[in-house]
């Protein structure tokens, strides 16, 4: 069963938590109000 949500311009996204490259957890939520930026790029061991 997929949870997945199509989210529409205007959409607030949803909580979610990933590591950093230092291995800490960090949440959306804990951004709550500020504007946020996500970037995601290959580091450079890795194929591609």
């Amino acid at each position: 069963m997929s949870t997945e949500k199509t989210l529409n311009v205007g959409d607030s996204a949803p909580d979610f938590t990933l590591k950093t490259i230092g291995l800490k957890e960090i949440s959306l939520h804990d951004y709550k109000g500020k504007n946020v930026v996500l970037l995601f790029y290959p580091l450079d061991w890795t194929p591609g």
